[in-house]
């Protein structure tokens, strides 16, 4: 069994999926964050930069924080989700920084300035908005040489990412101008594990679908 600490966030929503993909039991913990639960004492033991998600595994009494590396755990611990070679190892992990690096961290500032608090720094507005607009692009250029983001298959580098693009519309992004991104956006919204993984802790949130 695994405690799975979480609030409704793109960070937080990569977890959950990926132990609904490896069908893993676990019980949800939510840290309210608008409510500041991630600077709780307790919370701080699991998470010391005091960030969701976190895990306790009770079957290997391991904790851990930061979600790509919470990621790599489950896919080992399952043997899910396992490049076939050295090589495809590497992509994963390309990938996985990319969204980790770059892809997560710019669409929070762009969730940030244009979405919590528009016209208080137009700079920013402008900067982080353009920046995201070129990460679409990356990722589009991609998905057109690959059915998913590190290979044919599926796995935890489209895991990782997928949660952020589902908040396209807090980004004032149009998925229909990044064709392969949006083929790629439906298909998998389209996952009853995804589904299941989505709206956790549940608040009635749906995925939008463009």
């Amino acid at each position: 069994m695994i405690d799975l600490y979480t609030w409704s966030t793109p960070n937080g929503r990569k977890i959950s999926i990926m132990l609904e993909e490896c069908d893993l039991k676990y019980n949800v913990k939510p840290i309210n964050i608008t409510k500041d639960e991630q600077f709780d004492k307790e919370f701080l033991k699991l998470s010391p930069n005091n960030k969701i998600p976190a895990i306790y595994d009770h079957d290997t009494n391991i904790s851990m924080m930061e979600s790509g590396a919470i990621l790599i755990y489950l896919s080992e611990k399952t043997k899910m989700f396992m490049p076939k070679s050295r090589e495809e190892t590497c992509i994963r992990d390309e990938w996985l920084m990319f969204q980790m690096a770059s892809l997560g961290p710019m669409l929070g500032q762009v969730h940030h300035f244009i979405k919590f608090n528009k016209g208080k720094a137009p700079y920013a507005e402008e900067r982080y908005y353009y920046e995201a607009l070129r990460l679409y692009g990356v990722l589009d250029k991609r998905l057109a040489l690959s059915r998913h983001i590190a290979s044919e298959d599926y796995g935890i580098a489209d895991i990782a990412s997928w949660p952020w693009i589902s908040r396209f519309e807090w980004q004032n992004i149009d998925l229909n101008k990044f064709p392969n991104v949006l083929r790629w956006y439906k298909e998998i919204a389209s996952r009853d594990t995804v589904i299941r993984g989505y709206d956790v802790p549940s608040l009635g949130v749906e995925i939008p679908i463009p």
